[in-house]
């Protein structure tokens, strides 16, 4: 008989095999918009994780094999709407100038937050604007001529005061995606990520001028994704199975995966009976305990005529979550130029779209400026050796998990497409999606009722690393995590402990205390030299048992639990050096206090490689100290001891650490 209570053990980690990593690598952060300073969301829901990535990476497989790109965002209609609003205030520069503004700034927050790009470029300013719009040509004509390009008439709003096409943030209404409560929805996306045709908006209204806007047919080039919708149930289903992905990936495109769908209120049921003759075939569903009844239908066409029925009723609907085609080119000026195709001129590419494959512009800039071949981008981005990894917010799921993947695809050629991309074709991404970072338990943005903290105000209450060590520990890849910070909560009661320190202490405390006790123990008693010698069985095994996890957690980008793994090892380093040491000064023996010192050492030696990614200044100030050059991150060496990379030496010169010194301080 089965035993119901039998547990079957975990298998060891030393049992477990080792994570591959692939030989060069691509990072890349979601690009914040070019018409606002960066805010903590930008930093702990995106920068943080991608940097302490490219940095483990780096240390990893090598930092010339690791490329970690983002840039800001110079178009779309949030900074038009922005330099408008700034020009009726007075404003007198261009709308590039107040970008570059904005991209200056972003650029020295991030580098305040020792986020370690290798190029923060910016998709409209600069070489990396002409890289950029040269690829977007490039990418438009090769989609052109491999036949997935479609020139598709549509309605796209039209404010006649203002006698211009709207688009993006230029019209607000409510999003009539069933089960959406957003009431930003734009153009033909709502806040929370969700697509659809402009026509189906509800209650629109131009931002320019607070008119309803009319509609008007206007000719634009698309790629219609529903023709690629096996092909991304086959991609859906690849990265369903990898220990890499957050099920939060695969789980939200498949809500796309589904046929069109139109939802009607119960009460609107007799209508319906009267007029469901009228509409293309159809399957209803009245499922019960619902306040709704859906209609399914063969394809799009089915359903907008559909659509056009009820309309023509009273009937009131929404739509459900499907594939539509994506708009690749919009009708504003500020934009990157769309080639001329077919006769169309005068078109921009909208902004989701080229910000897509914006990285891929700025590995290129990157690689020309360091004198790399043309075609040099080629081995990050389609070779079968590369990985390519990239940290977006949840909401935008759809444009990295549906709509990039088809583009991708669409490059493939005419036929004989695949989800499974050969070496040569451009791979497909692994996408690291956060949930929400709330701030006091509500969602914040600079356009809502709830502000957002900005980044660089941060820093009048904490250290870059503290606020590192927090975003990461937060666990952002399991659920939607509040910040809050004491200083900026007003529920927060005066002998409430900081959340925000958790980390923090660990770091400028617990870390600080184990190694700058051993180093002042070297100089006390060694002539300032770390003494070598073998290290203790149970440390080894404690050492390699963290590094193990750690690797295995960094691959699955589990930040969260590297944070409570470093937690665990660096207190208990504490306790050991604590308690033992305590001992060899009561009995006043060097050769257990040198024991101590080769055991703690290497204690710190294990925690500060693997607290490089997370608190990188201090962790690097550590190594010099340490007396070792940047060779000291390689992964080659991890489990090495100090002797071992003293090769043989009884004892090694560290740099003397005056008293008060601290490797990270609490305060500036």
């Amino acid at each position: 008989m089965e035993n119901k209570n039998y547990r079957k053990e975990k298998p060891s980690i030393f049992d477990m095999e080792r994570p591959e990593f692939p030989k060069r690598a691509v990072i890349t952060g979601g690009m914040p918009y070019g018409n606002k300073k960066l805010h903590f969301g930008h930093i702990g829901g995106v920068f943080v994780q991608a940097d302490a990535t490219a940095r483990f990476l780096r240390d990893r497989i090598g930092a010339e094999n690791v490329i970690f790109v983002s840039g800001t965002d110079c178009y779309g209609s949030p900074i038009a709407e922005s330099y408008r609003k700034l020009c009726e205030n007075g404003y007198t520069g261009t709308i590039e100038d107040f970008v570059r503004e904005n991209h200056e700034s972003q650029k020295e927050t991030l580098d305040a937050y020792e986020i370690s790009l290798n190029l923060f470029g910016a998709s409209g300013l600069g070489e990396t604007s002409e890289v950029h719009k040269e690829f977007s040509r490039e990418l438009m004509e090769l989609w052109y001529e491999n036949g997935w390009l479609e020139k598709m008439v549509t309605s796209q709003f039209y404010d006649v005061k203002a006698g211009q096409f709207l688009n993006g943030r230029q019209v607000v209404g409510k999003c009539p995606v069933e089960n959406c409560t957003s009431d930003k929805g734009y153009a033909d996306e709502c806040s929370m990520g969700h697509q659809y045709m402009p026509e189906e908006l509800i209650d629109p209204k131009s931002t320019l001028t607070g008119d309803t806007p009319e509609m008007r047919d206007v000719a634009n080039w698309y790629i219609d994704l529903t023709k690629f919708k096996e092909l991304l149930e086959d991609f859906v289903d690849d990265i369903s199975k990898k220990e890499n992905v957050r099920p939060l990936v695969a789980n939200t495109i498949r809500e796309f995966m589904t046929p069109p769908l139109v939802y009607i209120k119960n009460e609107f049921s007799e209508d319906y009976e009267k007029i469901k003759g009228q509409m293309p075939p159809h399957k209803l569903d009245s499922a019960a305990n619902k306040t709704s009844f859906s209609l399914e239908f063969k394809d799009l066409s089915d359903r907008d005529k559909a659509r056009a029925v009820l309309n023509e009723n009273g009937i009131r609907f929404r739509a459900g979550k499907t594939l539509v085609p994506f708009r690749l080119t919009g009708n504003i000026d500020w934009g990157v130029p769309a080639p001329v195709i077919d006769g169309e001129k005068g078109l921009t590419i909208w902004v989701w779209p080229e910000s897509l494959w914006a990285p891929i512009s700025f590995t290129k800039a990157y690689l020309k400026s360091i004198g790399k071949p043309d075609d040099e981008w080629k081995k990050y981005w389609c070779d079968d050796t590369a990985g390519i990894y990239q940290f977006i917010g949840q909401d935008n799921i759809y444009f990295y998990g549906i709509a990039e993947p088809a583009l991708f695809m669409a490059t493939q050629g005419k036929d004989g497409l695949t989800a499974r991309p050969k070496d040569g074709q451009l791979k497909m991404p692994v996408l690291v999606a956060n949930n929400h970072i709330l701030f006091l338990n509500k969602k914040a943005s600079s356009s809502g009722a709830v502000k957002p903290p900005m980044a660089d105000e941060l820093f009048e209450y904490y250290m870059p690393e503290h606020l590192r060590a927090h975003f990461l520990g937060l666990g952002l890849g399991l659920k939607s995590v509040s910040f809050q910070p004491k200083p900026l909560n007003p529920a927060a009661d005066e002998k409430d402990a900081d959340p925000v320190m958790k980390e923090g202490k660990l770091l400028s405390n617990v870390f600080n205390r184990v190694a700058r006790s051993c180093f002042y123990t070297a100089q006390k008693y060694f002539e300032g030299n770390m003494p070598l010698g073998k290290v203790s069985d149970e440390v080894l095994h404690s050492a390699k048992e963290v590094v193990l996890k750690y690797e295995r957690a960094m691959y699955k980008f589990e930040f969260h639990k590297v944070m409570s793994l470093m937690d665990e090892y660096i207190r208990n380093a504490n306790k050991y050096w604590a308690k033992n040491i305590g001992a060899a000064d009561k009995e006043d023996g060097n050769d257990m206090r040198r024991q101590v010192l080769i055991d703690t050492f290497h204690m710190v030696r294990t925690a500060v490689s693997l607290m490089h990614p997370i608190a990188p200044k201090g962790c690097e100030m550590l190594r010099e100290y340490l007396g070792f050059g940047e060779d000291f991150w390689n992964w080659d060496r991890i489990f090495d001891t100090f002797a071992d990379m003293c090769e043989g030496e009884t004892e090694h010169k560290i740099k003397f650490l005056e008293p008060r010194v601290d490797f990270f301080p609490m305060y500036r």
